[in-house]
């Protein structure tokens, strides 16, 4: 089999070498490539031979797909598959395997850490500070007793649920599946309405698909109170942008904390939320510990050995 890893990995190549060599021992080529190759061209010369493909959140269309005649296998380094067309995979019965479950602590954790940056001013505290300025004006408030809303209960929405109920908060959730373990620990599962109109923070964890694009539009902004904060560790394109920052710029919310855009970044100064008030912006960096990127790694390893050996994981319908 002829392994290619078209882009970085985010991890020392001795790391990568180590993985990689059970399989070279096995008699299978490998290839990484450590640096990201945008031009579409010359991203088909990378792996128009492959058997098996390794990617993290570089997009892989249809045409660079079924330009490559002899792939069986996509081995995923993330959770979500929204940027790989899947349709094209499935109608060449292509196996794709993502990284389940690798960066739930880091994003739980960035999570808490935009909610914090957002209510108690620390990027504009940080300016004054530099600038020989006081706290006026700068009074935040506490996340402790407020209502926090997760959308999504999978694995990264649970550990929120968790860490909102240790802060002290009341914890709604709404999800296609209540968990038992959140039931059990005093989560009470209500329909979305309900949370939105309820929460001081409402907390996105839910993959992209049609039904959740563009879940949090104008009217979802409405329902919420204009105290509140938005969260969105998840997917850009779950929330409208512009619907977002006309919200916030009209004070009919009280902030935002958002790691993720409709593409990748860097995003355009233009983009509607670089101008919004009470916001706080990260580049799509919540799964980007060292700790989360080296499980990615071994756990995409682990999909390309448990696939060569018939037993595939992670497996992404």
């Amino acid at each position: 089999m002829k392994i290619v890893v078209m882009e970085p990995l985010g991890v020392a190549v001795e790391k990568v070498n180590a993985l990689a060599a059970p399989l070279i021992a096995a008699g299978h080529e490998f290839i990484y490539y450590q640096a990201k190759e945008l031009n579409q061209a010359k991203l088909l010369d990378r792996v128009r031979d492959a058997d098996i493909i390794m990617l993290a959140n570089q997009p892989l269309s249809a045409e660079i797909i079924n330009g490559c005649p002899k792939l069986q296998m996509l081995s995923v380094a993330f959770t979500g598959v929204d940027h790989v067309a899947l349709d094209a995979c499935r109608e060449r019965g292509i196996t794709v395997c993502n990284a389940a479950g690798y960066s739930t602590n880091a994003v739980a954790e960035l999570t808490f850490g935009l909610a914090i940056s957002v209510i108690r001013n620390i990027v504009p505290c940080d300016g004054r500070c530099r600038n020989a300025g006081t706290k006026d004006g700068l009074v935040g408030f506490e996340l402790f007793g407020k209502t926090f809303g997760v959308v999504g209960t999978g694995a990264i929405g649970c550990k929120v649920a968790k860490i909102a109920a240790a802060f002290g908060c009341r914890v709604l959730a709404y999800s296609r599946t209540p968990k038992q373990e959140l039931l059990d620990a005093g989560v009470r599962y209500v329909s979305l309405p309900e949370l939105l109109a309820e929460s001081d923070f409402v907390s996105l964890h839910v993959p992209l698909t049609a039904e959740t694009k563009g879940l949090i539009g104008t009217d979802a902004l409405a329902q919420m109170k204009p105290t509140a904060v938005l969260l969105n560790t998840a997917r850009g394109p779950v929330v409208d942008s512009v619907a977002l920052a006309d919200a916030l710029n009209a004070g009919r919310l009280a902030g935002a904390g958002v790691d993720v855009f409709e593409n990748e970044p860097p995003i355009a100064k233009e983009h509607p939320l670089c101008g919004a008030k009470n916001t706080v912006l990260t580049p799509h960096v919540a799964f980007a510990s060292r700790e989360a990127l080296a499980t990615r790694a071994e756990i995409v390893f682990a999909n390309i050995e448990k696939y060569l050996a018939g037993e595939p994981q992670n497996l992404v319908k």
